[in-house]
């Protein structure tokens, strides 16, 4: 059985940073690709960015390029969301999830196996 646990997530101010972190257990996560999702409330859950197998690839939604970062640690099982110059559009539920290697990074959901039960990233104004 696959596990992800996030951390990391709290209480930030606009512009400040946060690193979120996500470590999986059960499975050998070298093969996989690994995405952060986000859900704000009373909104669906959108892609946030996502990261190869390799850790060599990675994708970002449009509001965040420049200012997030993913990164991911094959020999610790565990994959990272830098989160730098934050806004309160950035206040959200932040889920990270595993899904099977593939040649582009999925944005849809459907393209993720398996899910962490989310952190709480507010940023206040």
């Amino acid at each position: 059985q696959v596990t992800l646990v996030e951390s990391g997530g709290g209480l930030a101010q606009a512009g400040g940073s946060l690193r979120l972190s996500c470590a999986g257990s059960g499975h050998t996560f070298s093969i996989y690709n690994m995405a952060w999702f986000r859900q704000a409330p009373g909104k669906g859950r959108e892609f946030v960015g996502g990261v190869d197998w390799q850790g060599t690839l990675t994708r970002y939604v449009d509001s965040v390029k420049g200012r997030f970062s993913i990164s991911k640690d094959n020999s610790k099982n565990t994959v990272y969301l830098q989160m730098n110059s934050l806004s309160p559009d950035d206040t959200a539920v932040y889920y990270c999830s595993l899904g099977p290697s593939k040649a582009v990074i999925p944005v849809r959901q459907d393209q993720y196996i398996y899910w962490g039960q989310g952190t709480q990233v507010t940023v206040s104004s």
